[in-house]
Formats: C-alpha cells, structure tokens, sequence
C-alpha cells in the first residue's frame, strides 16, 4: 500500500527529514506517528473503507500528514484546487460525495464562500488542518482539529490491505463542461514507483522537488517516490509557482538532486535564462511530464546543465503519472520534438487503426496505453470508461485492456513519437483540457452569439495555447475579449483561460454547415492580429 514506504521509513529512518517546506521540517517518523493517529481519529468517527474525503488545502507537510492518515484508514482522498472557482470545487465536491473536508487556515475564507454558495455541501462534516485557533465566523464547528491527534494513541492502521482498491480520485477537465474524476488504486501507483526509483537510481538522503499540486497526478511521483527511496521531500511554494528566477534559486538554495514537473516550469527558467553560472552543482536529474518541451529551453538547458540527467515522461491521468519515458543524451538536430520513448516497466503504448489492428513502423494511427498503469475507469461513469477504456484482441490472439490515449503517434527510429491530437482535446501547460468544458462556462454570457475553443501551436510554447474564437452580439473590435477573460476566470480554473482570442464575423463552417475548427486553429497560426492575453 501506498502508505507502507513511509512507515518502512521511519522504522530505519526515522529521525531523517521527510517533509518540509518554507522553514517547517517533518521527520519520517513525526509522518509514520501523526498520520498514524488521525487513521485513529477518522475510524472513531467511522469512516468506511472506500470513503472519500476531500482535501480543501494547500501543498504543505501537514497535507501530506493528512493523505497517509486518510489512506492509513482506508479512505480515499479526493485533491480539490483552492484556487479554481467556487463553482468547480462544489461541482467535484458532489460528485465524490465525501464524507470528510479537510480545510486549512489558507483556505477558510474560501471554504466559508463555498459553504455558503451550497446547502448541501455545507451539510459535510470537515476537519480543521491547521495549528491556528480557528476564527468561528458563521460555519458549522469542525468534528476535529489538527492538536486533536495529539491525544490519540500512535498505532500503525493499515484498514485496506487490497492493493487494487482505491488511493486517490483526480478530476479532470470533462467534455460536458461537468470534471470527471479519475480513480487511481495503490497497485497503480506502487506499479509506476516500483519502476521509477531504482530506474532514476533514486537514494536516500537525496533532496527531490514536489512542484506539482495535489490534484494533478505528477504529485504522486514526487511524494511517493521520495517515500519509497528516503528522499528529502521539498515542497516548492505555492507563491513561486510561476516566477523563473524564484524557481531556479528554490533548486539551488536547496541544494536539489532531483527536479520534476511539467515542462513549462524550466521552460521559463530557461526563457528568461536564469540558470545561475555554474548551473545547480547538487542537481543529478531534471524530469518533465505532460507536455512537449518547447526545443529552444531543452538546448538552453542541456548547454547550461551539461552533467544533468534530462528525461521525459509521457502519460496522461488515466494511465497514472507516466507510462513511457526518452532521456535526452544529446542536443536535438532536426527534430520536431521529444520522442515519446520506451515504454516504462509492466506498461506498453500500442499504435492501432480505426479497427483497433496495429499500424506498421512509420505509420501514423491512435496510441493506446495497455498496462498496469490503467486506472479502473471514471468515478461514477459507465458510459465514459467503456468510451476509452476497451478490450481488444493483440496479435497473439490475447484479450488485452487499453485506454485510448486521443494522441496519434508512429513508431520511429528513436522509438514512439507524439504526432497531435486525433479530436480538439488539448495539452497546455502540463493540463490535457477538453474544449467542451471552457465552452460550456462561455455559454453562460449573453455577450456571444457563437464561439469555439480550439489548440493553438506557438512556437517556444509549452506545449499548446487554449485559442477563443468568438462573435459577439454587440460589442466590437476585441473590446468584449478581456471582459469575457475576466468572467472566464471567476467558473473555470486559471489554466483553462484562453491565452489568444480573435473576433470574427462569423464562424468558419465546413460543408456540413458544422463549425470548422481546423480552419479557426489555422486562423490563429497565420494571423497575429487576434486579441493576446
């Protein structure tokens, strides 16, 4: 189970830092004691196994503390982003139905807004996370404290002990404009970290970055993976998320072995050229996942970091963290991008046509992922896990579970290579986002009389831009493109904001009178004349 690397940890380790972040240091057995004794609070206040319980709190050591207990217990926790809009947490909060919310002090004002906004998940018993008094404000009192474990006896619960049963739910961007949440068990995350660790040659003692928030599946390698080698784990700080030069002093004042995120964190690094002279003298391996690595940032990098292991993972949520990985042992030449690479252990990335029948070397089809990886499908959704989750027969005649992936790639001579997307999805910024969700939230304004929400190829971008293109029922000239911006970023989270908007007078449409999205994605490529934000 997810939660045995850390308590093997503290039974060798125990005075070893295992968390830490702006100043405040856990050991691994402070970890092991502490998660052991909120197990025992959750189970006093019966939690049943394959509960959820939802996590309302920023990134820190006590989050961490929070997500052992919860699975220690047999609960099942449910990352929810304190900075998406109101309406989205509420969307996901009811959909997982959890029996417990964790709320921190960084989150209450949040949290008291959202409580407020809906009956019925003001009705969800919720734990107050934090070491600060509590200001009581007009919400219901919380079942239980953070200073409430200290009176609890440390006992090692371990109440699942089935590795196919469920650790996490992440919900992602969904088509119908509603998250849909992807169920990740203990076997699937054991499966990659099992891979991973002695792959990256990971060893304890050795300082690691967790950059990613909890509610993308990144974290996961980042925290379990330190776990699983003894790793100092180093949460990086909300604040410097998105600040170059911050980041690159976080990796060096730090003194970081191993650096992982999606690439658009040292793609920044690397566009406003921050690395110090010398480069990150402790820094053995930087790793990317979830999106392309924009190849002017890969080359500062490699030129800068010339002793650094760069690799790339690929994978999306519903196959857990990665199922594939390319190292990168050379300046590219020629090369439209960074391979997909070799398939990590116990995982397979298939290419097949429209009759799910394997395409040849060079030809480009849909790329499935087969493996322990697989996630056993959407929380509460038939319908969509038989859409992407299938059965097909290989070529040894064997019935083989896959998920289709939505890429298109072929089989080259450095292995897979990404090719595009086979429908509108899109990856940007490490987020692969259905269109269909941003649409929904822009047909809520009155301002539009039609719009589409399409992919958008810049060069050094990381990955892809989200484009909007839109006509409006009165106002003109690009002046109702910052004010839709603005009401975009109060009902969807900040990453599914269109970056580049253009006005048009009418939607282009294909000759079954359906709107061309190719022909507006090629509009914003040729043009630069479209509203930029």
């Amino acid at each position: 189970m997810i939660y045995d690397w850390s308590r093997q940890q503290a039974q060798i380790n125990r005075n070893q830092i295992a968390v830490s972040l702006n100043g405040e240091k856990i050991t691994y057995g402070k970890l092991e004691s502490e998660s052991n004794k909120l197990a025992g609070i959750l189970l006093k206040q019966n939690l049943a196994p394959g509960d959820r319980v939802g996590l309302f709190m920023e990134k820190t050591p006590k989050t961490i503390i929070a997500v052992l207990g919860i699975t220690k217990a047999g609960g099942v926790y449910v990352p929810l982003d304190p900075h998406s809009p109101a309406e989205t947490v509420v969307e996901i909060i009811k959909s997982s139905s959890p029996s417990f919310l964790f709320v921190d002090h960084e989150t209450i004002l949040k949290f008291q807004d959202i409580v407020h906004s809906d009956t019925e998940t003001s009705m969800i018993p919720w734990a107050w996370w934090s070491e600060e008094p509590l200001m009581h404000g007009d919400v219901i009192s919380p079942q239980f404290s953070y200073k409430d474990i200290k009176g609890q006896k440390n006992e090692p619960y371990q109440v699942v002990r089935n590795s196919v049963r469920a650790a996490y739910i992440l919900f992602t961007s969904g088509s119908t404009g509603k998250p849909k949440g992807v169920v990740i068990t203990h076997k699937n995350i054991e499966s990659f970290i099992n891979w991973a660790v002695p792959h990256f040659d990971m060893k304890s003692g050795e300082r690691s970055s967790c950059h990613s928030p909890l509610h993308v599946g990144l974290s996961a390698f980042d925290i379990y993976g330190a776990f699983a080698s003894g790793c100092h784990l180093h949460l990086v700080p909300d604040a410097i998320h998105n600040h170059p030069k911050k980041l690159s002093a976080f990796i060096l004042d730090n003194k970081l072995d191993q650096w992982v995120s999606a690439p658009t964190a040292f793609s920044k690094i690397a566009k406003f050229q921050v690395i110090p002279d010398g480069g990150y003298p402790n820094l053995k391996r930087l790793i990317c996942c979830g999106a392309d690595f924009p190849l002017p940032g890969l080359k500062y990098c490699m030129q800068h970091l010339p002793g650094v292991q760069l690799t790339n993972l690929y994978g999306p949520t519903e196959a857990t963290i990665a199922s594939s990985y390319y190292t990168v042992n050379k300046l590219p030449e020629n090369l439209a991008g960074i391979p997909l690479g070799e398939p990590c252990t116990d995982e397979k990335l298939i290419i097949l046509d429209e009759d799910l029948h394997q395409k040849k070397i060079g030809e480009v089809g849909d790329l499935y992922i087969e493996g322990s990886g697989l996630s056993p499908g959407y929380w509460k959704d038939i319908a969509k896990t038989k859409e992407t989750f299938m059965w097909y027969n290989n070529e040894d005649g064997c019935r083989k579970r896959v998920y289709k992936t939505g890429d298109l790639a072929y089989l080259g001579s450095d292995g897979l290579v990404y090719n595009g997307r086979s429908a509108n999805l899109i990856k940007s910024r490490g987020y692969r986002i259905e269109p269909g969700e941003i649409e929904t939230a822009l047909g809520h304004s009155e301002l539009l009389r039609e719009y589409a929400v399409v992919p958008v190829h810049r060069d050094n971008s990381e990955g892809m831009d989200i484009g909007c293109a839109y006509v409006g029922k009165e106002m003109k000239n690009g002046a109702l493109a910052p004010l839709l911006q603005l009401k975009l970023k109060n009902t969807i989270p900040s990453y599914m904001v269109p970056q580049v908007w253009k006005e048009f007078d009418s939607l282009p449409r294909n000759g079954n009178g359906k709107i061309d999205r190719k022909k507006i994605s090629d509009h914003f490529q040729e043009s630069q004349n479209g509203h930029e934000t």
